[in-house]
C-alpha cells in the first residue's frame, strides 16, 4: 500500500478534554453553556501540541478561572460523531473542590451561565445521553485503580456501542 493511500485510512480524531469536579457529597460539578441547550462538564478541544492534561488544565482555567490540580484520568471515549467526525474525548479526576476554589470561580461569561453540582443519578436529567454516559461511567471509574474505555459512551463491548 502506498504512503498516500495508508494516510489516506488513517483515523485523524478530534480531541477533547475535560474534568469532573466532585463536592464533599460526591456529586459531580455541572455548567450550563450558553451556546448549547444542555449541561456539561469543564473542557474543550485540545489544541496543536497539547496533550489532553494539558488542554483539560487550559479549559478548566479559561472557563471557571481557577488552576486546581487535575489528577489521573477517569475516561477515555471513542464518540465520533456524524456531524464532527471521529473523536476521542479524555476524562480527568479533578476532585474535591475547595471551598476556596469553589469561592473563587468565575465563569467565562460568554460561554457558560452557571454551575451547580449534580447527583450523579440525575445526570441524565440535565445532559444528552452519550455525555451522562460518559460522566457517570468517569465517576465511577474513580473508586477503582484504573481508567474506563468507552465507545460512545458504553463500556467496551456493550451492545449498544
Amino acid at each position: 500500500m502506498a504512503t498516500n493511500e495508508h494516510e489516506a485510512k488513517m483515523a485523524h480524531p478530534r480531541m477533547a478534554a475535560g474534568a469532573l469536579f466532585f463536592d464533599a457529597a460526591g456529586h459531580v460539578l455541572m455548567v450550563e453553556p450558553t451556546y448549547k441547550d444542555y449541561w456539561d462538564i469543564p473542557g474543550g478541544y485540545v489544541e496543536t501540541g497539547e496533550s489532553p492534561l494539558q488542554a483539560c488544565i487550559r479549559e478548566v482555567r479559561e472557563e471557571l478561572d481557577i488552576t486546581p490540580p487535575i489528577g489521573r484520568l477517569l475516561a477515555v471515549d471513542w464518540a465520533p460523531s456524524d456531524r464532527e467526525g471521529d473523536k476521542v474525548l479524555y476524562l480527568f479526576d479533578g476532585g474535591q473542590l475547595t471551598p476556596a476554589a469553589l469561592e473563587a470561580i468565575t465563569l467565562q461569561a460568554d460561554e457558560l451561565r452557571s454551575f451547580r453540582f449534580v447527583p450523579v443519578e440525575a445526570i441524565p436529567k440535565r445532559t444528552i445521553p452519550r455525555l451522562a454516559r460518559r460522566i457517570t461511567a468517569a465517576a465511577h471509574a474513580r473508586a477503582g485503580q484504573a481508567p474506563v474505555y468507552l465507545e460512545h459512551g458504553y463500556p467496551a463491548g456493550h451492545a449498544a456501542a
